[in-house]
């Protein structure tokens, strides 16, 4: 099944890459497409630990935008790659990957950008932003998911189980009965088992349970793709990482950090049914944060290739394109 990209502008190729040395033995892959003269946006990726993909340059009118992609540490294209034994997840925490982003804006000697982030790419340009606001001109944010306990627990501890009860019994599988009341605890243990035996079946099962719903309707092309071994046990690893340590915030803490950020226009976009970060995060931060344009897309789901979601995200940019 091939993704329907008609809602997004035609496919160009990046007129620049490289490989930034961000410190630790890692090495950033980045990218610039579009106008090099043009309006600055990064693009945060999902996961964390998803990585980029070429369509993605394709949320932004190339004429006006200077589009900025990055594989985020241990994924994509960037190394050591999660799913080898030379991982060093102490040097993957969000704020490496704040500080990785801050550096790679220098070096392209941006002095302000877009930040356009979905899933965890929207807690993460929430973290940057807070972080470093004056480097921010516009926020873009899709599917909003902040790493509070409510949202880990409901789509990876049961709650989403109501939902999807059929594909709720392959992610426990793995699991033994007496350890399911702790389903990241438990998939932690074996993701980081060095025995290829255990982790790999693992990380299969934790990735295809995500790829399996994250769109309104099942997307066979995107559930392969997610459940190969090498990119299933980066993607899991680095999930799981990230949520045991619930991102290194204090509960609610990005939510309650839009105070400082309030003056920075922007726009969330938010799937209706959206399973994967359910709504309850966005009205949340909608709440929190009036200023911003607040988009419900009420025929989508969590996945930014669903018709909706892409014509809402090209609409944000395309009115952020004269600023």
């Amino acid at each position: 099944m091939t993704k329907n990209l008609d809602a997004l502008y035609p496919p160009i190729e990046p007129f620049e890459t490289g490989e930034l040395l961000v410190g630790d033995g890692q090495r950033m892959y980045w990218e610039v497409s579009g106008n090099p003269a043009g309006k600055p946006v990064v693009f945060l990726h999902g996961g964390p630990g998803s990585g980029t993909s070429p369509w993605q340059r394709r949320f932004f009118d190339p004429a006006v935008y200077r589009i900025v992609l990055l594989d985020q540490r241990g994924c994509g294209r960037s190394t050591p790659h999660a799913s080898t034994p030379e991982a060093d997840f102490r040097f993957l925490t969000t704020a490496h990957l704040i500080a990785d982003i801050e550096l790679l804006r220098k070096n392209l000697g941006i002095a302000q950008w877009q930040v356009f982030g979905g899933s965890w790419g929207s807690a993460l340009a929430l973290a940057y932003a807070q972080a470093h606001p004056d480097a921010v001109s516009e926020l873009v944010l899709r599917g909003i998911f902040t790493l509070r306990r409510e949202e880990l627990e409901w789509f990876y501890e049961g709650g989403a189980a109501a939902l999807f009860p059929d594909l709720w019994e392959d992610y426990v599988a793995p699991i033994p009965v007496l350890e399911r009341s702790r389903m990241i605890e438990a998939y932690h243990r074996r993701l980081f088992d060095p025995d290829p035996a255990v982790h790999v079946p693992a990380a299969v099962a934790w990735s295809t349970w995500e790829a399996s719903t994250v769109t309104l309707r099942p997307d066979a092309a995107q559930i392969a793709a997610m459940s190969d071994a090498r990119n299933a046990t980066a993607f899991a690893r680095i999930e799981n990482h990230f949520f045991v340590n619930r991102g290194w915030w204090t509960e609610g803490q990005l939510i309650a950090g839009v105070a400082g950020i309030r003056h920075i226009p922007a726009v969330i976009v938010q799937g209706r049914h959206d399973v994967c970060t359910p709504m309850m995060t966005a009205w949340d931060l909608h709440t929190a944060w009036p200023e911003a344009e607040f988009v419900v897309v009420d025929d989508a789901g969590h996945s930014a290739a669903e018709p909706g979601i892409q014509r809402a995200l090209r609409d944000a940019t395309d009115g952020f394109a004269a600023r």
